[in-house]
């Protein structure tokens, strides 16, 4: 079951979303319709299903409703999650594709405006239970817990060593709008395909500031084994739909992955605004996003599906 998040029209023939290029590609003419879900589940006879989640925290209600549809079986169903995101300048560049091995949750925070905050803070945001950035929650720390999920290392890799040296597409606009970063060489390169840990939040931001915050906010949750790469509005909402129905045994979570395509930058290049690249960032970033979650998304739900004699009681690894 692919999972993706929004879809700007309809779901064949017009201005593509994350969901447009799944249907049309992998003939999923068929229409399965789930009471409370706001769109119905597309599918093929070879087993490839594509859900349309909706947005932020929209996203695991519906996984959640799903999940415990007496008509639906996802006791086995491998789950992938591809969507487009912001990329961390640091890490990788428009275009690129990044496999996740870590979901941190990014919604239960303190926040203070940064004009109030204290001077020597590098922002005005730290986690509950403590009493400044960076400083890891004590007892009295009443965020929703988990906070970081690890998704299945095998699963991951082997995710993404079949997809690894895929050529992704590329524009001369975007290529042009790379060379703008200097200073940072990963963001650009060419789209590429990497491993990359993704932060989720309904927030819509950029940022130099709140990028840095991304990067240690991840590392506080993960004991420093998360390297913030992507920033996203849905896979913390959907992982915790996921690890409750699999406390519920109507999923598997270690059957879940994530692919997180690059639509724009989470900050600047030198010389424009926070505002400016935050509102017009995406333009044209977006189309080329799309191709590439389904560039790389494709080989792995083949795979899975042509070896699922074997992949119905084994994950990959």
């Amino acid at each position: 079951m692919i999972l993706t998040t929004f879809e700007i029209g309809n779901d064949t023939g017009d201005s593509p979303g994350e969901l447009q290029y799944w249907v049309e590609r992998e003939k999923l003419t068929g229409k399965l319709f789930i009471p409370g879900l706001a769109h119905p589940i597309r599918y093929n006879d070879s087993g490839v299903y594509a859900m349309l989640t909706g947005t932020c925290n929209r996203s695991g209600l519906a996984m959640m409703l799903a999940g415990l549809d007496s008509h639906l079986d996802l006791s086995k169903t491998y789950f992938v999650l591809a969507g487009i995101a912001g990329i961390d300048p640091q890490a990788a560049s428009v275009g690129s594709a990044a496999w996740a091995k870590w979901i941190v949750d990014g919604d239960n925070v303190n926040e203070l405006d940064r004009l109030d905050a204290p001077k020597n803070w590098p922002y005005g945001i730290f986690a509950y239970g403590s009493s400044q950035p960076n400083e890891k929650p004590g007892p009295h720390d009443w965020s929703q817990k988990p906070m970081a999920f690890e998704l299945n290392n095998g699963l991951v890799n082997w995710a993404y060593n079949l997809t690894k040296n895929i050529e992704l597409s590329d524009t001369a606009e975007l290529n042009k709008y790379r060379k703008t970063y200097v200073g940072f060489p990963n963001a650009q390169r060419e789209p590429f395909v990497l491993l990359g840990d993704t932060l989720g939040t309904p927030r819509y931001w950029g940022g130099p500031v709140l990028s840095q915050w991304a990067r240690d906010w991840c590392k506080l949750y993960t004991d420093g084994k998360a390297h913030f790469v992507t920033t996203q509005c849905e896979d913390q909402s959907v992982a915790y739909a996921l690890y409750m129905l699999g406390n519920a045994k109507r999923v598997d979570p270690q059957r879940f992955l994530v692919l997180r395509t690059a639509s724009d930058y989470c900050e600047p290049p030198t010389g424009v605004s926070s505002i400016d690249s935050l509102l017009h960032g995406e333009e044209g970033g977006a189309m080329l996003a799309f191709e590439s979650a389904y560039r790389v998304g494709a080989p792995v739900v083949h795979a899975l599906i042509q070896g699922w004699g074997k992949y119905e009681n084994e994950l990959p690894h």
